[in-house]
């Protein structure tokens, strides 16, 4: 597949990555000669400096070929009329652009990127994003991650598993005989710095993050099973009143109205601003660093602090201080690939990476297939694929413990027909089954393959 990505900024830089790796022709434009010469010295990528919706600048880095434009600028403008460029001048069948301002998003203006107006065909809003992700973790503190497939019907978590993990050491073959009537497996392990598909025989060590597939009715449960137990959030500080803060505080009120949140907000006019806007939620202007103000803002009593300011640092610490004040939990937006493992080691509870959610987005549309969503973990070492077996799929008519599934790949949950069934060894996959599994990098073409619409179905 021929792309061209306009922006190459973490975003930009994440998915030339990830798509040059699989050995995609890929061109990346950007108006900083920096960071083209950054991208060019380390990826398998051409890099054209430029503006990245100039027509002239967009037929050099080869447009007229391109199966897909990735327009991810950091603005909002240049990227849509990117796509506009690459639909009217040169027929590019697929145009994907991230879009921050929620003017543009506004469900009364869902019309302006129709084919006769803006031709978008995939809106990336990274706010948007973030902010479900931040709920989702408040809504399920026990984990490190958590992502849902299949109309939301199926929750793939990540668990860190300590040493009060109840099923340490214990073979996952072992998990069916113990839990019966579970609707859960195992289907990745984070050990040190490889990523692991496991098999019935592998064991869970402490230290391990597990992610597991689990029907959403019994994600509690799993997470009790794992010994985490922890109670949804009743109250929450959030620190940073941007797009993202502001967003999550104003979905808060209007899902979880026992829920009580405050917001710290350095910039006195947003504060105001945001304070004007949201009902319920109490906004306070200052640092978040400031001990005295995180003491007002009641952070010795907070079941959870969600930091998400623009500043890695200033999150970062703001975690740091309020759970040492007697935060229950902490939540930290991070930016810079380098902090995850630095955050595990300081005690904060979890985190979330614009720039991972952002790619793993874009990544379903770019695979190939009946692929319906993509996440990526672990900086891209594996992905959870939700996919869809058509009646052409090789994976029909035999039980699971009959196919070839090659190592590397698991299958977490089938669903079918409204409802979520746990693969077992006599299960068959049947057409329109839409199926949630975890692959290794190096086995993401393989799932591709495997969902692909054949010639002869046609």
């Amino acid at each position: 597949m021929k792309v061209v990505i306009s922006g190459a900024g973490q975003v930009g830089f994440g998915i030339a990555e990830k798509l040059a790796a699989e050995g995609n022709d890929v061109s990346i434009i950007d108006s900083s000669p920096r960071l083209i010469q950054s991208i060019t010295e380390s990826l398998d990528v051409r890099g054209f400096v430029g503006h990245g919706a100039h027509p002239d600048v967009l037929s050099q880095a080869g447009i007229e070929q391109a199966d897909m434009l990735i327009a991810v600028t950091l603005h909002d403008e240049v990227n849509m009329v990117a796509c506009q460029v690459a639909h009217s001048l040169f027929s590019v069948p697929t145009k994907v652009a991230r879009v921050r301002a929620q003017s543009y998003l506004a469900p009364h203006w869902r019309d302006l990127f129709s084919r006769d107006h803006l031709p978008i065909d995939v809106i990336i809003s990274p706010e948007v994003e973030v902010g479900e992700m931040v709920l989702r973790r408040l809504a399920l503190p026990g984990a490190f991650d958590t992502v849902t497939f299949a109309d939301g019907k199926v929750v793939v978590a990540g668990v860190y598993c300590d040493e009060n993990c109840p099923i340490v050491d214990t073979p996952l073959h072992q998990l069916t005989d113990l839990f019966p009537d579970l609707k859960a497996i195992v289907i990745g392990l984070q050990r040190g710095d490889r990523f692991i598909v496991p098999s019935g025989q592998d064991q869970i060590l402490v230290g391990d993050i597990a992610y597991f597939a689990a029907d959403r009715d019994q994600v509690r449960r799993t997470l009790g099973i794992f010994g985490h137990e922890e109670e949804a959030a009743s109250r929450v500080v959030i620190v940073g009143g941007g797009n993202i803060g502001f967003y999550v505080a104003r979905e808060i009120e209007a899902r979880q109205r026992s829920t009580r949140v405050k917001v710290i907000e350095s910039s006195r006019d947003r504060a105001v601003a945001i304070a004007d806007e949201l009902k319920r939620t109490v906004v306070l202007h200052g640092s978040a660093l400031d001990e005295d103000l995180l003491r007002e803002a009641d952070v010795t009593d907070a079941d959870t602090v969600v930091a998400v300011t623009n500043n890695d640092e200033v999150n970062i610490l703001a975690c740091v201080m309020s759970q040492r004040l007697g935060a229950s939990r902490s939540l930290c937006l991070i930016n810079n690939r380098g902090y995850p493992d630095l955050t595990r080691s300081l005690g904060i509870s979890a985190y979330v990476n614009p720039r991972q959610i952002t790619v793993s987005k874009i990544l379903q549309h770019v695979r190939r297939g009946r692929i319906r969503a993509v996440h990526s973990v672990q900086n891209g070492a594996a992905e959870i694929i939700e996919a869809e077996a058509l009646e052409t799929s090789p994976l029909l008519g035999k039980p699971l413990r009959e196919l070839d599934l090659f190592d590397g790949i698991r299958i977490g949950a089938i669903y079918r027909a409204g409802k979520v069934i746990t693969p077992r060894g006599d299960t068959q996959i049947q057409p329109h089954d839409r199926i949630v599994m975890c692959a290794l990098a190096d086995q993401v073409r393989r799932v591709e393959q495997m969902f692909r619409v054949s010639l002869e179905f046609f």
